[in-house]
């Protein structure tokens, strides 16, 4: 064994010794088991192609709705939709200016469709990658679009409480208690919201107190995104904007869109491995523990496809060639988890 392989083993059983880093360890081992990098991407994909018709949109609405009212334009600019980069700042610009057009409307309306219902059954798809939902129990196609408008009609009304919540804040207090006010409200209607959210695209058998914990880490986090991502974002477009005009724009509106997706599947990696209890995981093999035994036989048993298809998984020890028969309950039934061996 080489200094280096030596060191990363007693890191290894440092972390297994510890609840708290061997959980952070499982929950970043479960991203990568299951792609998070490659799901993320179609989430900031999908994302993207919804929010450019979003902007093309609520431009041409405010123009038909809002005409000749320059102050209720304002007033809804400022709202939580401003807390977006690019497209608050670009509505803010251009709140006097913007045109009612039959044409820009219709575009808006079914570019938002494709991108929003692209986004929704995106994001099903990948809670049912994390729990490792089998591809045979998986929902058909009118269920996924059903909880496709339920999800749509949740983000609609907690938009509406947080523009209210922001607007209670800001008559009741003034200067800087109405800011951290509002932060903290911000975070808490955010978890709330990531709540319902998950509670619409994870499989109905998860209980819903297992969604609590990765709601209560992310609510605060997309404050934060909220709060400070556009006043990064709008920084360095100040400098970039000159030399590379739209393309800074689109680069800084993705990376900020990647962030929001990472930070969505690190919650539910998180539900999943506090759940489960998928810890210790192991950073060196061999040997796997039996949270690495787990994951990996859920992975395998996610790829049955058909009624008639059934993933048995086996695992042999280290220099014997007997294999330990591994058969479990389908994820979130409460099956026995790693901990329980």
């Amino acid at each position: 064994m080489n200094p280096l392989e030596r060191a990363l083993r007693a890191v290894d059983r440092t972390q297994r010794h510890h609840r708290l880093p061997a959980a952070a360890v499982g929950v970043v081992k479960k991203y990568g088991d299951d792609r998070g990098g490659l799901l993320a991407a179609l989430i900031t994909y999908y994302g993207f192609v919804a929010l450019i018709p979003l902007l093309l949109l609520l431009s041409t609405a405010l123009g038909f709705v809002l005409h000749g009212h320059p102050g209720a334009q304002k007033a809804v600019v400022d709202s939580a939709l401003a807390d977006f980069p690019i497209i608050g700042d670009q509505l803010r610009q251009n709140v006097h200016s913007v045109q009612g057009s039959g044409l820009a409307l219709v575009i808006g309306v079914l570019g938002l469709l494709y991108g929003a219902l692209g986004i929704a059954q995106v994001l099903q798809h990948a809670m049912a990658e994390v729990w490792n939902v089998p591809g045979v129990q998986r929902p058909g196609y009118w269920p996924r679009l059903a909880r496709s408008l339920l999800l749509f009609v949740v983000l609609a009304a907690g938009m509406l409480l947080a523009t209210a919540a922001a607007t209670l804040v800001g008559t009741a207090l003034a200067g800087l208690p109405a800011r951290i006010g509002a932060l903290v409200l911000s975070a808490l209607i955010n978890s709330a919201l990531l709540l319902a959210c998950f509670r619409i695209l994870t499989p109905a058998e998860v209980p819903v107190r297992a969604l609590v914990p990765g709601c209560v880490i992310a609510g605060p986090l997309f404050t934060v995104l909220q709060a400070f991502g556009a006043v990064l974002v709008s920084h360095q477009l100040r400098h970039a904007t000159a030399v590379y005009g739209f393309f800074a724009t689109v680069i800084g509106l993705l990376g900020w869109l990647a962030l929001a997706a990472q930070i969505t599947l690190y919650a539910a990696e998180t539900n999943v491995v506090l759940h489960r209890r998928l810890w210790p995981r192991s950073l060196m093999q061999p040997p796997l523990t039996g949270a690495d035994e787990e994951v990996l036989a859920a992975l395998a048993r996610q790829e049955e496809r058909r009624p008639e298809q059934q993933v048995d998984v086996a695992f042999t020890d280290e220099g014997d060639e007997a294999q330990r028969p591994e058969r479990r309950d389908p994820p979130g039934t409460g099956g026995e988890s790693a901990s329980d061996r």
